[in-house]
């Protein structure tokens, strides 16, 4: 028997992601420094509050689990990677190349067809995609509607083409 099942809302997003990390200061060097983003709350030296625009926060960071906590193995159940959304080819060519500027390790990168992605991980081991979306008008679409993505190599060096 098929079950009935309501969508969620089609407005509805993921407003934020917390994550466990061992270092503070660390983290805050990679998210704030590397990455552009900006403090906007912290409580004391356990958890910081970061986000984009004035939002209250799109990424928490605590070491509740305990400083030098230790990353969950691989091969375990877990958070595989954050994908972060950047609005435009420009600006996600700039957080490219601050990584290439700090010398910061990509461990990949990848053409969806709707997306250009840069895989790394954090100083944490929590997986990291930065990306941003081709105009919608642009994805493929098969015969049932559903969005086709592929895997194909992503050129960094034109990608950076698109920096400031």
């Amino acid at each position: 028997m098929a079950h009935d099942f309501q969508k969620i809302h089609p407005e509805v997003t993921i407003g934020h992601v917390h994550l466990t990390v061992s270092d503070l200061d660390r983290a805050l060097a990679f998210y704030r420094d590397i990455l552009g983003w900006e403090v906007t709350a912290r409580y004391g030296d356990s958890a910081v509050f970061l986000s984009a625009g004035g939002y209250h926060h799109h990424i928490g960071l605590n070491t509740w689990a305990g400083v030098g906590a230790t990353p969950a193995p691989r091969g375990h159940t877990g958070l595989y990677h954050v994908a972060i959304l950047y609005p435009s080819r420009k600006e996600l060519a700039n957080a490219l190349r601050r990584l290439i500027e700090a010398n910061y390790p990509i461990t990949g990168a990848a053409d969806h067809g709707v997306s250009e992605a840069i895989y790394l991980d954090d100083p944490d081991h929590n997986g990291i995609e930065l990306y941003c979306d081709r105009p919608k008008k642009e994805w493929k679409v098969d015969n049932d509607g559903k969005v086709e993505m592929v895997t194909e190599v992503l050129d960094l060096d034109e990608l950076l083409k698109a920096a400031d």
